[in-house]
């Protein structure tokens, strides 16, 4: 078996320091325009939910407005439901679907759920195609207090005012080649780690928590995906992506522990889709539309038991 390449930046055994963090930051180019792809379709959106600004990311002499929307005032006698997308800012389809869910769903959900969508939580990431944002750190750990990703630490302050009041929350999230064959290894080598290379599901598949299972929950979502793309098998090991599957394209994650974004509410419904836009059995537009069906069919199951 050939042996995983050395990552280019850092010595292996030693965790990064200073340089280490600049060699990384500077080989990181823009390649899209979160103006573009995301501010502007909020803004298109803005004559029909309510544009919450969250906070303003500063890095270096880049400034990003962090945006959420609201379908209409809080009513506290609703359920509330929270989107998140994004929170990897190269897992496309999050993004992309959290906003076409609001451009063509929400409104069907309107007085009957307090829905809140925060479409893009790492735009510096967003645009780089990227999963840590500028300072190397990955947010979908980081939601803990303190934290130490402001995109993380600006969407715990987003819904800290309705905490308790959310029925469930679900974050869309893609699996991707590049997991492999980028991040881990840059994670690795960050960390001063030898690199333990794995696989790639191929196919949609949910994380649920360890601490909290709602495995009907995840059924309706699995139900209402497997409609538009193909969901994840288990590998011969019966796991995906290393961890044992509980039910046919469902796994667990301890989520508050591992300080990930699907545990900041609290929400006894809360799961984490992941996306396989690699598969040469799904295209872009069936993803989105995996996490589009994901978001519809999370809201349908809360109203159902509401």
């Amino acid at each position: 078996m050939t042996e995983p390449a050395t990552h280019p930046i850092g010595t292996p055994g030693q965790p990064w320091g200073p340089a280490e963090l600049a060699e990384w930051r500077a080989g990181q180019v823009r390649q899209r325009s979160y103006a573009d792809d995301v501010l502007a379709a909020v803004e298109r959106l803005a004559a029909r939910y309510d544009v919450i600004p969250y906070g303003e990311l500063a890095y270096g002499i880049e400034r990003f407005p962090l945006l959420a929307l609201r379908a209409g005032a809080w009513q506290p006698e609703l359920p509330g439901v929270l989107v998140t997308g994004g929170v990897h800012g190269y897992e496309t389809s999050g993004v992309h679907g959290a906003l076409r869910f609001l451009d063509q769903h929400a409104e069907a959900f309107a007085g009957r759920v307090n829905l809140l969508v925060a479409p893009c939580v790492s735009p510096w990431a967003y645009e780089r195609i990227h999963r840590w944002n500028f300072d190397a750190v990955d947010p979908n750990r980081s939601f803990r207090t303190p934290s130490p990703a402001p995109e993380s630490a600006a969407l715990m302050g987003l819904v800290a005012p309705w905490l308790g009041q959310f029925a469930a929350h679900i974050d869309l999230h893609e699996t991707t080649d590049t997991d492999e064959t980028v991040f881990r290894p840059a994670l690795a080598a960050r960390d001063g780690k030898p690199f333990e290379p794995g696989s790639i599901p191929d196919g949609f598949y949910l994380v649920d928590d360890t601490e909290n299972p709602q495995p009907e929950f995840q059924q309706a979502i699995i139900d209402a995906v497997a409609r538009v793309t193909h969901i994840a098998p288990a590998d011969e090991k019966g796991e995906i992506i290393g961890c044992p599957e509980v039910a046919p394209g469902v796994i667990r994650y301890p989520l508050k522990a591992w300080g990930l974004c699907a545990s900041l509410t609290g929400a006894r419904y809360t799961t984490t889709t992941e996306v396989y836009p690699d598969s040469p059995r799904a295209t872009p537009e069936q993803c989105i539309a995996a996490q589009v069906a994901a978001v519809g069919a999370a809201i349908g199951f809360v109203l159902e038991r509401a």
